[in-house]
Protein backbone atom coordinates (compact mmCIF):
# COMPACT_ATOMS: atom_id res chain seq x y z
CA UNK A 1 0.00 0.00 0.00
CA UNK A 2 1.16 3.27 -0.60
CA UNK A 3 0.75 6.84 0.27
CA UNK A 4 0.99 10.13 -1.10
CA UNK A 5 4.33 11.73 0.47
CA UNK A 6 1.45 14.75 1.08
CA UNK A 7 -0.17 13.13 3.88
CA UNK A 8 3.16 12.80 5.88
CA UNK A 9 3.43 16.69 5.35
CA UNK A 10 1.74 18.55 8.23
CA UNK A 11 4.32 20.51 9.98
CA UNK A 12 5.28 24.80 10.07
CA UNK A 13 7.84 25.10 12.34
CA UNK A 14 8.83 28.46 11.02
CA UNK A 15 5.64 31.02 10.43
CA UNK A 16 6.01 34.42 9.50
CA UNK A 17 3.02 36.76 10.98
CA UNK A 18 3.80 40.08 8.17
CA UNK A 19 5.56 41.47 11.18
CA UNK A 20 7.22 39.40 13.17
CA UNK A 21 8.14 35.81 13.59
CA UNK A 22 6.32 32.69 15.22
CA UNK A 23 8.51 30.18 15.96
CA UNK A 24 7.57 26.38 17.24
CA UNK A 25 9.16 26.19 20.62
CA UNK A 26 11.30 22.72 19.79
CA UNK A 27 12.85 22.44 23.43
CA UNK A 28 9.00 21.70 24.93
CA UNK A 29 8.41 19.08 22.36
CA UNK A 30 6.91 16.38 22.69
CA UNK A 31 5.34 17.57 25.46
CA UNK A 32 3.95 20.66 24.68
CA UNK A 33 3.16 22.49 21.26
CA UNK A 34 4.11 26.12 22.28
CA UNK A 35 4.94 28.99 19.86
CA UNK A 36 7.17 32.15 20.59
CA UNK A 37 6.75 35.13 18.41
CA UNK A 38 9.82 36.76 17.93
CA UNK A 39 9.23 40.65 17.34
CA UNK A 40 13.03 41.71 16.61
CA UNK A 41 16.24 40.49 15.23
CA UNK A 42 17.43 39.77 19.14
CA UNK A 43 14.46 37.90 20.26
CA UNK A 44 15.22 35.50 16.45
CA UNK A 45 18.97 35.40 17.51
CA UNK A 46 18.03 34.43 21.53
CA UNK A 47 15.63 31.46 19.20
CA UNK A 48 18.15 30.26 17.65
CA UNK A 49 20.92 30.08 20.51
CA UNK A 50 18.59 28.63 22.96
CA UNK A 51 17.59 25.68 20.29
CA UNK A 52 13.84 27.03 20.30
CA UNK A 53 14.30 26.86 16.71
CA UNK A 54 17.25 24.37 15.02
CA UNK A 55 18.58 21.94 12.06
CA UNK A 56 20.60 23.83 9.65
CA UNK A 57 18.11 25.19 6.99
CA UNK A 58 15.50 26.48 9.52
CA UNK A 59 17.97 28.72 11.77
CA UNK A 60 18.95 30.18 8.57
CA UNK A 61 15.61 31.01 7.37
CA UNK A 62 14.59 32.29 10.68
CA UNK A 63 17.66 34.71 10.46
CA UNK A 64 16.12 36.03 6.87
CA UNK A 65 13.33 36.82 9.05
CA UNK A 66 15.01 38.78 11.58
CA UNK A 67 16.65 41.16 8.98
CA UNK A 68 13.18 41.78 7.16
CA UNK A 69 12.35 42.87 11.16
CA UNK A 70 15.64 45.02 11.09
CA UNK A 71 14.29 46.77 8.10
CA UNK A 72 10.69 47.35 8.98
CA UNK A 73 11.78 49.08 12.31
CA UNK A 74 14.55 50.98 10.40
CA UNK A 75 17.48 49.18 13.04
CA UNK A 76 20.94 49.57 11.56
CA UNK A 77 21.52 46.30 9.51
CA UNK A 78 25.10 46.06 10.27
CA UNK A 79 24.88 45.09 14.28
CA UNK A 80 21.94 42.92 13.12
CA UNK A 81 23.86 40.59 10.56
CA UNK A 82 26.12 40.26 13.01
CA UNK A 83 24.16 39.19 15.91
CA UNK A 84 22.51 36.96 14.05
CA UNK A 85 25.68 35.25 12.19
CA UNK A 86 26.86 34.81 15.45
CA UNK A 87 24.11 32.87 17.33
CA UNK A 88 25.49 29.35 16.04
CA UNK A 89 28.95 28.56 14.17
CA UNK A 90 28.72 25.47 12.61
CA UNK A 91 25.73 25.25 10.41
CA UNK A 92 26.66 27.05 7.28
CA UNK A 93 22.99 27.71 6.32
CA UNK A 94 23.00 30.54 8.71
CA UNK A 95 25.94 32.49 7.16
CA UNK A 96 24.82 31.36 3.63
CA UNK A 97 21.19 32.94 4.38
CA UNK A 98 22.13 36.21 5.93
CA UNK A 99 25.18 36.71 3.10
CA UNK A 100 22.28 36.20 0.69
CA UNK A 101 20.22 39.05 2.20
CA UNK A 102 22.83 41.08 2.93
CA UNK A 103 23.20 41.29 -1.08
CA UNK A 104 20.07 42.48 -1.19
CA UNK A 105 20.35 45.24 1.28
CA UNK A 106 23.49 46.24 -0.83
CA UNK A 107 21.80 46.73 -3.53
CA UNK A 108 19.69 48.90 -2.12
CA UNK A 109 16.40 46.78 -1.41
CA UNK A 110 13.88 48.25 1.15
CA UNK A 111 12.12 45.99 3.67
CA UNK A 112 9.43 44.80 1.39
CA UNK A 113 11.57 43.43 -1.00
CA UNK A 114 13.53 42.20 2.10
CA UNK A 115 10.28 40.49 3.08
CA UNK A 116 9.92 38.66 -0.58
CA UNK A 117 13.64 37.60 -0.37
CA UNK A 118 12.82 35.72 3.52
CA UNK A 119 9.87 34.18 1.78
CA UNK A 120 11.85 32.55 -1.37
CA UNK A 121 14.45 31.74 0.86
CA UNK A 122 11.57 29.61 2.75
CA UNK A 123 9.70 28.52 -0.64
CA UNK A 124 13.12 27.11 -1.81
CA UNK A 125 14.14 25.31 1.07
CA UNK A 126 10.53 23.62 0.69
CA UNK A 127 10.89 23.06 -3.28
CA UNK A 128 14.56 21.26 -2.83
CA UNK A 129 13.38 19.20 0.06
CA UNK A 130 10.30 17.73 -1.81
CA UNK A 131 13.50 17.10 -4.73
CA UNK A 132 15.95 15.37 -2.59
CA UNK A 133 13.03 13.29 -0.62
CA UNK A 134 12.10 12.00 -4.43
CA UNK A 135 16.23 11.94 -5.53
CA UNK A 136 17.22 9.70 -2.25
CA UNK A 137 14.04 7.50 -2.31
CA UNK A 138 14.97 6.35 -5.57
CA UNK A 139 18.67 5.08 -4.22
CA UNK A 140 16.23 2.86 -2.01
CA UNK A 141 15.29 -0.38 -3.18
CA UNK A 142 11.87 -1.11 -2.00
CA UNK A 143 11.17 -3.46 1.32
CA UNK A 144 14.35 -1.54 3.20
CA UNK A 145 14.95 -0.47 6.73
CA UNK A 146 16.65 2.91 7.66
CA UNK A 147 17.79 4.58 10.27
CA UNK A 148 17.89 7.97 10.90
CA UNK A 149 19.69 10.10 13.24
CA UNK A 150 19.07 13.86 15.13
CA UNK A 151 15.88 15.46 13.24
CA UNK A 152 16.05 16.50 9.91
CA UNK A 153 12.49 16.59 9.15
CA UNK A 154 9.63 19.72 9.02
CA UNK A 155 10.99 21.13 12.53
CA UNK A 156 14.49 21.76 11.29
CA UNK A 157 13.34 23.08 7.77
CA UNK A 158 10.91 25.04 5.99
CA UNK A 159 8.95 21.70 5.65
CA UNK A 160 9.36 17.86 4.84
CA UNK A 161 12.63 17.95 5.58
CA UNK A 162 16.00 16.62 4.25
CA UNK A 163 16.71 12.86 5.34
CA UNK A 164 13.49 12.86 7.10
CA UNK A 165 12.33 13.98 4.01
CA UNK A 166 13.40 11.11 1.77
CA UNK A 167 12.59 8.81 4.65
CA UNK A 168 8.71 10.45 3.63
CA UNK A 169 9.21 9.98 0.02
CA UNK A 170 10.45 6.17 0.56
CA UNK A 171 7.52 5.76 2.61
CA UNK A 172 4.84 7.12 0.05
CA UNK A 173 6.84 5.45 -2.60
CA UNK A 174 6.28 1.75 -0.52
CA UNK A 175 10.25 1.19 -0.88
CA UNK A 176 10.71 1.79 2.96
CA UNK A 177 9.26 -0.50 4.75
CA UNK A 178 11.09 0.08 8.13
CA UNK A 179 12.21 3.09 10.03
CA UNK A 180 14.22 3.10 13.10
CA UNK A 181 14.89 6.59 14.90
CA UNK A 182 18.58 7.06 17.28
CA UNK A 183 17.16 9.23 20.34
CA UNK A 184 20.45 11.52 19.98
CA UNK A 185 21.41 12.19 23.35
CA UNK A 186 22.16 14.82 24.83
CA UNK A 187 19.13 17.08 23.60
CA UNK A 188 17.17 13.76 22.32
CA UNK A 189 15.93 15.67 18.76
CA UNK A 190 15.32 12.21 17.83
CA UNK A 191 13.92 10.74 20.52
CA UNK A 192 11.44 14.00 21.07
CA UNK A 193 11.44 15.74 17.42
CA UNK A 194 11.80 13.07 14.90
CA UNK A 195 9.46 10.72 16.74
CA UNK A 196 7.08 13.27 17.24
CA UNK A 197 6.99 14.32 13.55
CA UNK A 198 6.60 10.56 12.56
CA UNK A 199 4.04 9.53 14.81
CA UNK A 200 2.11 12.60 13.93
CA UNK A 201 2.38 11.89 10.26
CA UNK A 202 1.35 8.24 10.23
CA UNK A 203 4.84 6.96 9.84
CA UNK A 204 5.48 3.82 11.52
CA UNK A 205 8.97 3.89 13.09
CA UNK A 206 10.93 2.47 16.60
CA UNK A 207 12.87 4.24 18.76
CA UNK A 208 16.63 3.18 19.56
CA UNK A 209 18.78 3.97 22.05
CA UNK A 210 21.99 5.59 20.26
CA UNK A 211 24.27 2.86 21.92
CA UNK A 212 21.69 0.35 20.01
CA UNK A 213 23.03 1.23 16.53
CA UNK A 214 26.21 -0.81 15.25
CA UNK A 215 23.24 -4.18 16.66
CA UNK A 216 20.74 -3.04 14.86
CA UNK A 217 22.50 -2.71 11.80
CA UNK A 218 24.48 -6.72 12.20
CA UNK A 219 20.80 -7.58 12.56
CA UNK A 220 20.33 -6.73 9.05
CA UNK A 221 16.73 -4.94 9.73
CA UNK A 222 18.64 -1.61 8.34
CA UNK A 223 19.99 -1.08 4.49
CA UNK A 224 20.56 3.18 4.69
CA UNK A 225 21.77 5.09 6.87
CA UNK A 226 20.62 8.58 6.14
CA UNK A 227 21.54 11.64 8.10
CA UNK A 228 21.26 15.73 7.09
CA UNK A 229 23.98 17.98 7.44
CA UNK A 230 25.24 21.03 8.51
CA UNK A 231 27.98 21.72 6.79
CA UNK A 232 29.56 19.75 3.56
CA UNK A 233 32.83 20.72 2.61
CA UNK A 234 34.65 21.13 -0.63
CA UNK A 235 36.04 17.41 -0.47
CA UNK A 236 32.09 15.92 0.48
CA UNK A 237 33.08 15.36 4.29
CA UNK A 238 30.16 16.12 6.42
CA UNK A 239 29.76 17.90 9.47
CA UNK A 240 26.24 16.62 11.00
CA UNK A 241 24.83 16.34 14.82
CA UNK A 242 27.39 14.59 17.49
CA UNK A 243 27.04 10.74 16.36
CA UNK A 244 27.06 10.32 12.79
CA UNK A 245 30.41 9.89 12.55
CA UNK A 246 30.06 6.45 14.76
CA UNK A 247 27.67 5.16 13.05
CA UNK A 248 28.78 6.07 9.17
CA UNK A 249 32.05 3.77 11.14
CA UNK A 250 29.21 0.89 11.69
CA UNK A 251 27.33 1.03 8.59
CA UNK A 252 30.76 0.43 6.25
CA UNK A 253 31.49 -2.11 8.67
CA UNK A 254 28.44 -3.91 8.36
CA UNK A 255 28.12 -3.25 4.37
CA UNK A 256 24.72 -0.27 5.19
CA UNK A 257 24.49 2.24 2.41
CA UNK A 258 24.95 6.14 4.44
CA UNK A 259 23.48 8.86 2.37
CA UNK A 260 23.63 12.44 3.40
CA UNK A 261 20.66 14.54 2.39
CA UNK A 262 21.49 18.61 2.66
CA UNK A 263 20.42 21.12 0.49
CA UNK A 264 23.06 23.10 -1.78
CA UNK A 265 23.20 26.17 0.80
CA UNK A 266 24.70 23.59 3.23
CA UNK A 267 27.90 23.00 1.04
CA UNK A 268 30.63 25.18 1.71
CA UNK A 269 33.57 24.96 -1.14
CA UNK A 270 35.46 27.47 0.73
CA UNK A 271 36.26 24.68 3.09
CA UNK A 272 38.62 22.14 1.72
CA UNK A 273 37.81 19.21 3.86
CA UNK A 274 36.25 18.36 7.16
CA UNK A 275 39.49 19.31 9.54
CA UNK A 276 38.85 22.76 8.89
CA UNK A 277 35.05 22.76 9.83
CA UNK A 278 34.59 24.62 13.50
CA UNK A 279 32.85 21.88 15.70
CA UNK A 280 30.57 24.32 17.91
CA UNK A 281 30.92 23.30 21.95
CA UNK A 282 27.75 23.57 24.49
CA UNK A 283 27.81 23.68 28.26
CA UNK A 284 28.87 20.58 29.94
CA UNK A 285 25.74 20.65 32.22
CA UNK A 286 23.62 19.57 29.12
CA UNK A 287 25.20 16.34 29.40
CA UNK A 288 24.84 16.49 33.15
CA UNK A 289 21.33 16.68 33.48
CA UNK A 290 18.16 15.19 31.57
CA UNK A 291 14.81 17.45 31.17
CA UNK A 292 16.39 19.78 33.72
CA UNK A 293 16.87 17.38 36.49
CA UNK A 294 20.58 16.54 37.20
CA UNK A 295 21.43 12.90 36.73
CA UNK A 296 25.52 12.83 37.27
CA UNK A 297 26.68 13.25 40.79
CA UNK A 298 28.07 16.93 41.51
CA UNK A 299 31.54 17.36 40.63
CA UNK A 300 31.51 15.32 37.74
CA UNK A 301 32.62 16.90 34.49
CA UNK A 302 31.78 16.53 30.74
CA UNK A 303 32.88 16.87 27.62
CA UNK A 304 29.92 18.34 24.85
CA UNK A 305 30.58 18.80 20.77
CA UNK A 306 27.56 19.31 19.29
CA UNK A 307 28.81 18.05 15.70
CA UNK A 308 31.14 15.80 14.72
CA UNK A 309 32.74 14.91 11.04
CA UNK A 310 31.71 11.87 8.87
CA UNK A 311 34.67 11.78 6.27
CA UNK A 312 33.75 11.53 2.79
CA UNK A 313 34.83 7.46 2.25
CA UNK A 314 32.07 6.64 4.60
CA UNK A 315 29.87 8.22 2.79
CA UNK A 316 27.80 6.19 -0.56
CA UNK A 317 25.70 9.46 -1.88
CA UNK A 318 25.33 12.98 -0.95
CA UNK A 319 21.82 13.92 -2.23
CA UNK A 320 21.08 18.06 -3.20
CA UNK A 321 18.35 19.66 -5.00
CA UNK A 322 20.93 19.91 -7.31
CA UNK A 323 21.23 15.72 -8.13
CA UNK A 324 23.01 13.16 -6.31
CA UNK A 325 26.69 12.56 -5.73
CA UNK A 326 27.44 9.01 -5.36
CA UNK A 327 30.98 7.99 -3.69
CA UNK A 328 31.65 12.05 -3.11
CA UNK A 329 35.37 13.24 -3.45
CA UNK A 330 36.70 16.83 -4.44
CA UNK A 331 36.53 16.33 -7.93
CA UNK A 332 32.65 15.24 -8.18
CA UNK A 333 31.81 17.79 -5.10
CA UNK A 334 34.05 20.60 -8.00
CA UNK A 335 32.00 19.34 -10.50
CA UNK A 336 28.82 19.88 -9.18
CA UNK A 337 28.92 22.67 -6.74
CA UNK A 338 32.24 24.99 -8.05
CA UNK A 339 32.01 28.44 -9.27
Amino acid sequence: MTHSSEAHDSIRAVQWQGNHLRLLDQRRLPGEESWIDCRDAAQVTQAIRDLAVRGAPAIGIAAAWGVVMAAQQAAAFEPALAMLRAARPTAVNLMWALDRMNRRIAAGADAAALEREAQAIQDEDLAANRHMGELGASLIAPGSGVLTHCNTGSLATAGYGTALGVIRAGVAAGRIARVYAGETRPWQQGARLTMWELVRDGIPAQLIADSAAAHLMKSGAVQWVIVGADRIAANGDTANKIGTYQLAIAAKYHGVKFMVVAPSSTIDMATGDGEAIEIEFRDPAELLATAGVRTVVEGAKAWNPVFDVAPAELIDAIVTERGVIERPNSIAMQAMFGC
